[in-house]
């Protein structure tokens, strides 16, 4: 694979953003180094330009009739190389150079298929925009890993304060049961599948920090946390920040808002290096939503149940600035011919590398909570991935909840490199 073409800009007038777009497409697109005949499109827009998407898509689409498949959704912001676009007009774009046996574009009518018909294409990871009022969202996310050999899914959730707005667009503009969708969706599940033959390699990080110790959630009902190592839960909470409701209620009050709780599913072994300040891939941030004095518990935005892993957390700037450097290490080293072991779990492992793999193309989900400001200054969070990934073309943006693994996440952001498999 070659480099993969990207072009992102801001403008109030979406035309005048996307001639921007165009302009540095096909600038790259005529570099030998750059792909010059990609056939698959990633679009992501900021809400400012939701209620064009559709003239959007189709003026892209004819200005690259080339591009036969494109994907995509909206966030409060958008994410390119060393750049972010939060809550101003804002367009990233990305053309993959993906062999088009290798990849396929699905959505809510189009669906992918649960198993492989006839020897036909096989999904080997997948990803996935979705919309987050979509009923049963996690079980839907656990089908779609089932579909795919490795179960391992990556991308995020539609963020907007108007109307969500996904893309799935295949085939010359026409995918099997698409009918007049025309290629702007605004529920469900969207996105691209890959096959074994695409390598890339994809790592989570979080934005949070455990500020107590991992208990075992003994009692529950619904979202409502009751027993923690068989104690009152929400006794468990305010020993842990040092207050009380009944002598200072306000403060508090304030330091409860401020805190929320890092889950892990009943049965799941943490793989966290808790000892290093930081959560592994096994936990899920949730906020405290609500607290029950009479029954001293503590109410979580999520359904719980006894026999689950519970720490208290907090965001913290430096801890999430170290951990996204932790992760882009990690990525480096996995491309690097002195590093052969490969994580049995991600996408990649069956490449094992022989030589330096080149990074073709980069994809950053992260979680709207996030963002410039949360590590020190506007773009200050690309500026970090730029620094440890170097100048590789990258397309993202900011979301109401992030995908990885067959898990929903909060509060964390979510690489995936695609690497020249020679």
């Amino acid at each position: 694979m070659k480099l993969f073409p990207c072009g992102h800009a801001t403008h109030p007038r979406w035309r005048m953003a996307a001639a921007l777009v165009l302009e540095q497409l096909r600038a790259r697109m005529a570099q030998p180094e750059y792909a010059s005949a990609p056939t698959l499109g990633l679009l992501y827009i900021t809400d400012h330009y939701v209620n064009e998407a559709r003239a959007l898509l189709d003026h892209l689409s004819g200005e690259l009739p080339g591009v036969t498949d494109w994907s995509g959704t909206v966030g409060v912001g958008v994410a390119a190389n060393n750049a972010e676009y939060f809550d101003q007009p804002g367009l990233s774009v990305m053309l993959l150079d993906v062999p088009a046996d290798q990849y396929r574009v699905f959505s809510g009518v189009a669906p992918l298929p649960t198993h492989r018909r006839n020897g036909g294409f096989a999904a080997h990871t997948a990803l996935v925009h979705a919309d987050g009022h979509t009923p049963e969202l996690a079980q839907l996310l656990a089908e779609m890993a089932a579909r795919t050999d490795t179960g391992y899914l990556f991308g995020g959730l539609s963020a907007s304060r108007t109307t969500s707005v996904q893309f799935a667009v295949g085939g010359d503009g026409n995918m099997a049961g698409q009918g007049g969708a025309g290629g702007v969706f605004d529920a469900g599940l969207s996105g691209v599948a890959f096959g074994a033959g695409v390598a890339l390699v994809s790592r989570v990080t979080q934005g949070c920090q455990p500020v107590s110790a991992l208990h075992r959630i003994t009692a529950a009902q619904n979202n409502l946390v009751l027993t923690l190592d068989d104690k009152p839960a929400l006794d468990m909470l305010l020993d842990t920040l040092g207050v009380s409701l009944e002598s200072d209620p306000q403060p508090a009050l304030r330091k409860v808002r401020a805190t929320l709780a890092g889950l892990v599913d009943a049965g799941e072994q943490p793989r966290g290096q808790r000892r290093m300040g930081h959560f592994g891939t096994d936990t899920r941030v949730r906020h405290i939503v609500g607290l029950d004095g009479l029954r001293r518990g503590v109410a979580l935005a999520d359904a719980v149940q006894a026999g689950m892993q519970l720490a208290f957390c907090q965001r913290n700037a430096a801890a999430a600035r170290a951990d996204l450097m932790r992760i882009c290490a990690e990525i480096r080293e996995e491309l690097s011919p002195e590093e052969l072991a490969i994580a049995p779990d991600m996408p990649g492992r069956h490449a094992a590398p022989q030589t330096q793999r080149r990074i073709c193309g980069a994809i950053y989900v992260s979680c709207s909570g996030r963002g410039g400001p949360h590590f020190g200054g506007p773009g200050a969070e690309l500026h970090i991935v730029r620094h440890a990934l170097g100048d590789v073309p990258l397309a993202g943006f900011f979301a109401g909840g992030e995908i990885a693994h067959h898990h929903l996440y909060g509060y964390t952001g979510v690489l995936t490199v695609f690497a020249d498999s020679e």
